[in-house]
């Protein structure tokens, strides 16, 4: 039973969802700071009874080729793929977009994705470590301020499906940063390395919806 569902149950007003962010690699105490400040209980997910536990997960960014070497080591590649396929909101920052493309530009070994996007995306697409850089951009869902965006090794989509919502672009080179198709929810930037959480309650309301 969902989060939400058993607090219907007990008769609790104030709904809190349970939002999982995949602690295998990459900036998860930032996010499961961001996710409790957004209105949800956090929970990290490293094993098949914890991802089973919540409402939807959010796969940080990190390196892309290592959480999904983790996701085999720890079998939870297919189970994700199944809980995603099954309705489970899901959001990816940065390497988390990477793993939720339905295809890759430049495939990195027998790297795999999950699929949940109909987008291309290019890893590493604004350039190395040294390349990274913040910029203000304009995104759809987070009101009129703009969105200070974390940029570090990012990658950008190439190509996005007649499903895909665009919801920002990065205004120096007109690029897709930031997407929705569905349950989906991707960014090419890192919201958790801010004190803005805009973002991350998108992905609360999306929750609390499918919920």
């Amino acid at each position: 039973m969902s989060a939400i569902a058993a607090e219907a149950v007990t008769g609790e007003t104030t709904a809190r969802p349970v939002v999982g962010v995949l602690a295998l690699q990459g900036d998860v105490a930032e996010h499961l700071r961001a996710v409790d400040l957004s209105g949800a209980r956090p929970l990290p997910v490293r094993r098949l009874a914890e991802l089973e536990a919540v409402d939807g997960l959010i796969i940080p960014g990190g390196e892309s080729t290592t959480i999904w070497k983790l996701l085999s080591i720890f079998e939870l590649a297919d189970p994700l793929r199944g809980r995603i396929a099954a309705g489970m909101p899901v959001y990816g920052s940065c390497a988390g977009m990477i793993l939720l493309a339905g295809r890759l530009v430049d495939h990195a070994g027998d790297q795999e994705t999950l699929g949940a996007i109909d987008m291309t995306v290019r890893r590493n697409a604004f350039g190395r470590q040294l390349d990274s850089f913040e910029r203000d951009i304009a995104m759809r869902g987070v009101g009129d301020e703009p969105f200070h965006a974390v940029f570090i090794r990012a990658p950008w989509v190439e190509e996005a499906g007649p499903f895909v919502e665009i919801l920002a672009t990065e205004p120096g080179t007109g690029k897709i940063v930031a997407v929705r198709q569905g349950r989906a929810l991707a960014t090419a930037f890192h919201p958790e390395l801010t004190q803005d959480n805009r973002v991350h309650k998108i992905f609360v309301d999306m929750v609390r919806e499918r919920s």
